[in-house]
């Protein structure tokens, strides 16, 4: 078994939420309530996409990576308002 990394695209929803994208998987889209579960939500989403594209013999699309990553980062101040 192989390990697969594939970059998301996290988009915060109005009336809350995320949807996920996986660009380097074309129509894999999923959506989670929370940060903690959009990120559970992609990883079920990937692994199944992978899944049916290993049934059906098709090549499994890598994610080269040429432009810099963004992420937030959270940290405690005592002086945050």
């Amino acid at each position: 078994m192989s390990t697969l990394t594939f970059r998301i695209k996290m988009q915060p929803e109005p009336e809350g939420g995320f949807t996920v994208t996986v660009p380097a998987l074309p129509g894999c889209v999923t959506w989670g309530e929370t940060y903690e579960h959009a990120i559970a939500m992609s990883r079920e989403a990937i692994e199944g996409y992978i899944e049916v594209l290993e049934e059906e013999g098709l090549p499994i699309p890598s994610d080269t990576i040429t432009e810099p990553i963004e992420a937030l980062i959270t940290v405690a101040s005592s002086e945050a308002a």
